[in-house]
């Protein structure tokens, strides 16, 4: 099953310190989710001014359970960088402009 997950940095004066601390083991975890081929989009969600202020992930889970597993490890959920994050299952078609609809 797919699921799309939002997440939210908290707000705090730290905030963009703490997910430039957390990032490289965000990544480390991330590669390993990728390797495993479970990750068909991610990225940044920022502001106006082009600062982060959360993430999008589109993922590839047969069993939730395996999902939150891997939340469990996430470490911007550990380490506190997302405060508010939904996880919801979906449906996603994944385009390849060069071939067209």
């Amino acid at each position: 099953m797919q699921y799309i997950i939002t997440a939210y940095d908290t707000a705090d004066a730290d905030a963009l310190d703490r997910r430039m601390r957390v990032r490289p083991r965000h990544l480390e975890n991330m590669q390993k989710v990728m390797e495993e081929n479970r990750v068909l989009c991610a990225g940044g969600i920022t502001n106006e001014a082009g600062a982060p202020v959360g993430s999008f992930l589109l993922l590839e889970f047969p069993p939730r359970e395996e999902l939150d597993r891997y939340l469990e490890t996430e470490p911007y959920l550990t380490d506190k960088v997302w405060e508010k994050i939904r996880v919801e299952p979906c449906s996603a078609v994944i385009l390849d402009n060069r071939m067209g609809l």
